[in-house]
């Protein structure tokens, strides 16, 4: 009785199994897919070992301000007084622990995804020599903020046609010293921040990587083309190189000038996560926040899909980024490279319990402070107990 009663249930269970996946199938087809994504080669992930064997040292860190502001994806410091710019559009001051909004550029009303073009989305920061911010906002292109009176001077807009194009996802920039030029990074001719996932999963190669701002001629060239999602930016000690964060490749690459256009090698390849922002180390390195983790041994969503464009497709066609996203492991890392791109120490949060979502990591006064693309808080990790 029990055979013939399990041969029912599969033959039952099979012809729903195939009555619902056959239209399923048919709806997937005719449905549009938002991405045209591209097979890429990714080497097999590196082993977490050694100097990137997995810890617990971030969940170290304490949360500064949490709930008081959203998204704080890069920090600088003017002496001990803080700024950063948050999801909502704001350049923030953070002085003696009081939070002030001292600018935006663009305008409200901000919260959906849908605001973020008008709303304006500050990402990388940097302090030019007259501790002035230099803000590259995601859709209002490349701005200097008066820190003391929140006036805001346009640099480069978005808008302006550079070699034809106009700039889609103005991501990072590095300042020389003596604040003459500034290397940023437009992460994609194609998709603006709000489609990061995109971007991400499409793996173009359309981003036009690293254009450089001349403040004195007002001049804008671009440097390299052809990278996918190029994103943090950082001169090296000796403003010798500049090195580029190329996050779907999970690599980070130099740029020297005088060499032929396009005159760039590799610093670091096939890198244990996704490579975000990078600064300078007190030691004369690096350190480079990862926006999501590429476990060996383990399971590597990113890596599984790669070479599967059609899985893509059929993901995209059915789920929103949103929801995309929450399969995405929170797995927090930070690493700090030497001067010539080796490992040097990783700090790492297995289940983003404490540190979520890093964007990047600041060095100042012996704390490492951790900026995050969505997390309500800002991290303080001290370095002198890691």
């Amino acid at each position: 009785g029990s055979t013939y009663s399990s041969k029912v249930f599969r033959v039952t269970f099979l012809t729903l199994a195939v009555s619902v996946a056959v239209p399923l199938l048919g709806v997937t087809v005719l449905l549009d897919c938002p991405i045209d994504p591209q097979p890429i080669s990714l080497k097999e992930p590196p082993l977490l070992t050694g100097v990137l064997e997995p810890n617990t040292k971030l969940r170290k860190a304490e949360r500064l301000w949490e709930n008081q502001l959203v998204g704080p994806e890069s920090i600088v410091n003017i002496g001990d007084v803080m700024f950063t710019g948050t999801a909502d559009g704001k350049i923030i001051k953070i002085e003696d622990g009081e939070i002030q909004t001292i600018a935006r550029i663009g305008h409200g009303p901000c919260g959906g995804r849908e605001d973020e073009p008008t709303c304006g989305r500050p990402l990388g920061m940097r302090v030019g020599p007259n501790n002035t911010l230099f803000v590259a906002d995601a859709y209002y292109g490349l701005y200097e903020v008066d820190p003391d009176t929140g006036e805001t001077k346009t640099l480069v807009s978005s808008k302006t046609l550079i070699e034809g194009q106009k700039l889609s996802f103005v991501n990072d920039l590095t300042v020389t010293r003596d604040g003459r030029k500034i290397y940023f990074t437009d992460s994609s001719s194609k998709w603006q921040r709000r489609d990061y996932l995109f971007l991400v999963m499409e793996g173009t190669d359309d981003g036009r990587h690293l254009l450089e701002y001349d403040t004195v001629t007002k001049e804008v060239k671009v440097l390299m083309v052809g990278l996918r999602f190029p994103n943090g930016v950082q001169l090296s000690p000796a403003e010798d190189f500049v090195l580029v964060q190329e996050t779907t490749m999970a690599r980070i690459r130099y740029y020297v000038s005088g060499l032929m256009k396009g005159g760039a090698d590799m610093f670091v390849e096939n890198m244990p996560g996704l490579p975000e922002n990078i600064r300078l180390s007190s030691s004369g390195g690096y350190w480079v926040a990862m926006a999501a983790v590429r476990p060996n041994p383990g399971f590597s969503l990113l890596d599984f899909l790669s070479e599967k464009p059609w899985i893509k497709r059929m993901i995209f066609k059915l789920l929103s980024q949103e929801t995309v996203t929450k399969f995405v492991p929170k797995y927090s890392l930070v690493v700090e490279l030497s001067e010539t791109g080796s490992y040097k120490r990783s700090f790492h949060d297995p289940n983003g319990v404490t540190v979520a979502y890093v964007s990047e990591a600041h060095e100042h006064d012996g704390h490492l402070y951790l900026g995050s693309f969505r997390s309500p808080y800002i991290c303080r990790l001290d370095l002198q107990h890691v």
